[in-house]
């Protein structure tokens, strides 16, 4: 009887321990390969593969995390020179909004010498499932980034994708 009664104590235990772990588990992470940090909400991956942006070919490197469904990344890639980093963020919105087939329903952008940014919000649908997009795009010099958040619209909770987005920082 009092095996049993252990047994059942620390499968109760257990339960409320997994009960208790959080679905964002928060860290942050600094790019080995890029000047950038970012805090992504679940262990990130990183691969590296080429990709065509307007007829300009790059080797751009992703580390993405997910949670409930939802993509939280960061691209990073350099151009051959600062013009073509500028126009690549363009190339990299246009592409994920049609993706998912989307409607931008905020966008701004700036730009000088050698900066740029662009922040867009969209919405469309994959497979007839209701889409958000969340990206801040921005280029120094020669290197661009992609800074996103891709998920189903219910599985994208504001304070989460506005901490994904605000925490990337270049030095």
């Amino acid at each position: 009887m009092t095996r049993r009664l252990f047994v059942v104590s620390v499968a109760a235990a257990l339960c409320l321990l997994t009960a208790c772990s959080p679905k964002y588990n928060w860290r942050d992470y600094a790019s080995p390969d890029a000047p950038y940090r970012v805090m992504f909400p679940a262990k990130p991956s990183t691969f590296t593969r080429n990709i065509d942006l307007d007829g300009m070919q790059v080797a751009m490197t992703m580390t993405a995390a997910e949670v409930d469904g939802a993509t939280f990344a960061v691209g990073a890639a350099e151009a051959p020179d600062t013009a073509r980093a500028q126009a690549a963020l363009e190339a990299m919105q246009v592409a994920l909004v049609r993706n998912i087939g989307a409607t931008v329903t905020s966008s701004k952008a700036t730009a000088s010498e050698d900066r740029a940014t662009r922040d867009v919000d969209a919405t469309g649908t994959r497979q007839g499932v209701p889409m958000r997009l969340a990206g801040h795009f921005e280029s120094r010099g020669k290197r661009f980034y992609q800074v996103i958040v891709l998920g189903k619209t219910q599985a994208l909770p504001a304070e989460q994708v506005e901490q994904f987005l605000t925490s990337f920082k270049l030095p």
